[in-house]
């Protein structure tokens, strides 16, 4: 019995470690080095993540330097910064690229409050999926006879104390998220 619930605990921690790695993708006034991580960049005919051809670092207050591990794939880096999507403009000075953090506008904050409020969201649901998978494997061990009427509803108690903490940390990684795009 206590297997399924251990790989649902495992199946959630996952969940929650995705959750807190996208939410730290999302750009607020504070520079991140998980900002550029991801950006995509064309790499000898593959797009590969910008962490993967230069080192990423902060300088305060609002920088971010790249340093381009070669010096040929500046351009490229260059121009996959620029067409994240993020408003960012990305200035080279040598083997490194500087990127400035514009000051976020108020109309910006109200936009990214709402998209990190949708991930939200869309994690949750995908914790009560799980939760959903998991009960009916445990109503189906209950029919098979392999556990008995009182485990099954221990097993679901367990399954539902599991969804609630999944769930409390992802709002307090939330409304930290929150308060870093209003600062």
């Amino acid at each position: 019995m206590n297997d399924f619930i251990s790989d649902f605990k495992t199946k959630l921690s996952a969940v929650l470690s995705d959750f807190k790695k996208e939410l730290g993708g999302i750009r607020t006034n504070r520079p991140t080095p998980a900002i550029l991580e991801n950006i995509r960049v064309e790499y000898y005919g593959q797009k590969l993540p910008l962490n993967q051809v230069a080192s990423i670092a902060i300088e305060p207050p609002r920088d971010i330097v790249v340093s381009v591990w070669d010096a040929s794939a500046i351009p490229e880096v260059v121009k996959g910064i620029e067409s994240a999507s993020m408003g960012l403009s990305a200035a080279p000075q040598g083997n490194i690229v500087r990127v400035h953090l514009p000051e976020l506008s108020t109309e910006r904050r109200a936009e990214l409050t709402k998209l990190v409020g949708r991930i939200a969201e869309d994690y949750r649901i995908k914790v009560r999926h799980l939760r959903d998978e998991v009960n009916k494997h445990a109503e189906n061990l209950f029919k098979s006879g392999e556990i008995n009427e009182d485990m099954k509803f221990k097993s679901k108690e367990k399954i539902q104390e599991e969804t609630e903490k999944t769930n409390k940390e992802i709002e307090t990684a939330l409304e930290g998220k929150i308060r870093e795009i209003k600062e």
